[in-house]
């Protein structure tokens, strides 16, 4: 199947090609006709499947039959958790839009709003937005939702893991309901489902992967370490391997900021990406990461999510999550787009039970693999053991899976923008709060 046979208009085909695709996704494929024929859309679809162009190009068309919006109002809302993906929603719609005369702008806390109400007072076809700097906006009276045609609701499952659904329901309280509401998450829990029932009218279900799965391409190996010498091992691949990027995730901030200094000691160009730091520095470490100027960029989990990096070839756990679904997220970030990738775990004994968790949600048994210099004193228990330490930590601990030592960072505020063609940004970008609120 090529993008031809989607229906989709020839500068929307034009500026797929110059992007370098000629065949859709299957979440494509399956997601582009319905949201054209008008209906709503709830889909599943893991990250790093394209799941981004699956709405925008069909809303960019959708949005090209119509006027240019009014003063202080937007004909679509893409809401998204974090700022960093509000940016990469933002980015592809001026993509994908650079042939045709549509509007855009993201909208995320960090910056000073006064810029964004002058903005937003001109009026905004795709208005791109985290639900706390939305609210903010909204109660100031500067953005009317009485056009609204359609509404996004991107990486769902996210903003409900990360207590954001309170805000969205008030978001949602705004809009009209006349509306086409698409819902894209990366499973289709209880939970989530219940959440589309109250705002999605008559939707389509699309799943292209079963939920948990892991990307096919991603091959994935665990290294058994001590704790104490995972520097040194993490060092020793980089070199060994002449890696040029990685992509090495933390359980905490202090951690990636520690291993960051510790690998630059050991001659690796590397910097730590984090709630805790600015906007700037996220962005400017990142766009440095991309162009190769950086080596292996250390991050956790909530700093990460989102990353949109063409062809990582390697990620690495660092630590493993607390959460095994987090372990998916994680290495979704590399074997993108149909490309190979690998994933390696260092896992010292005291996480067995962590690994333990991750190989029955994924189903898969994961190879271990241990490197010559750094066979550890401690080994990692047999699966027997570990189900058994597992099963006796969920008796002490009912709420296990969520307890000490989650990855988390707070994250703040920004604003980005783009008006047609060809796709000019605008805006600064800084932090100020937690989740991109």
């Amino acid at each position: 199947m090529r993008f031809e046979t989607l229906g989709l208009a020839a500068h929307l085909l034009r500026a797929i090609s110059q992007q370098g695709y000629t065949r859709p996704s299957p979440i494509q494929a399956q997601a582009i006709p319905l949201i054209l024929a008008g209906r709503d859309v709830m889909a599943a679809a893991q990250t790093g499947t394209g799941k981004t162009a699956a709405f925008t190009l069909p809303l960019l068309q959708r949005l090209a039959e119509g006027p240019a919006s009014k003063a202080n109002r937007c004909r679509a809302l893409v809401l998204t958790p974090t700022r960093e993906l509000a940016v990469q929603v933002q980015e592809s719609v001026c993509d994908y839009g650079r042939y045709q005369q549509t509007s855009s702008l993201a909208v995320f806390g960090g910056v000073r709003i006064n810029p964004q109400i002058a903005r937003l007072n001109r009026g905004v076809d795709v208005l791109v937005a985290t639900p706390g700097r939305l609210l903010d906006l909204h109660s100031q009276g500067v953005i009317d939702f009485s056009d609204l045609e359609m509404l996004v609701l991107d990486e769902a499952d996210r903003m409900l893991d990360m207590g954001f659904i309170p805000e969205v329901r008030r978001v949602l309280k705004q809009l009209p309901t006349a509306r086409q509401t698409l819902m894209f998450s990366a499973t289709l829990s209880a939970e989530i489902r219940k959440l589309a029932q109250g705002y999605l009218k008559d939707p389509v279900k699309v799943e292209v992967a079963a939920p948990n799965a892991t990307a096919d391409r991603v091959e994935q190996w665990v290294y058994p370490v001590d704790k104490k010498r995972k520097p040194a091992l993490l060092s020793h691949l980089i070199h060994e391997n002449a890696w040029s990027q990685v992509l090495v995730f933390t359980r905490t901030k202090h951690g990636a900021n520690r291993l960051s200094e510790q690998l630059l000691g050991s001659g690796i160009n590397a910097v730590a990406i984090h709630g805790n730091k600015s906007q700037n520095a996220r962005t400017r470490a990142l766009g440095d990461f991309k162009k190769g100027k950086i080596q292996a960029l250390v991050a956790t989990d909530i700093a990460a999510r989102g990353l949109d990096i063409e062809q990582l070839p390697q990620v690495v756990n660092y630590d493993l999550p607390t959460v095994a679904q987090d372990y998916v997220h994680r290495i979704g970030r590399t074997g993108r787009a149909g490309a190979a990738g690998h994933a390696y775990s260092l896992v010292s004994a005291d996480e067995a039970d962590y690994l333990w968790e991750i190989e029955q949600l994924i189903r898969k048994h994961l190879p271990r693999e241990e490197i010559e210099g750094f066979e550890p004193e401690h080994a990692l228990p047999t699966e027997r053991k570990v189900a058994h330490a597992a099963k006796i930590r969920q008796q002490r601990s009912p709420g296990n899976g969520n307890g000490p030592g989650r990855p988390g960072g707070s994250s703040r505020r920004g604003g980005r923008g783009c008006n047609g063609p060809p796709g000019k940004y605008s805006g600064q970008r800084r932090s100020r709060r937690s989740g991109g609120r």
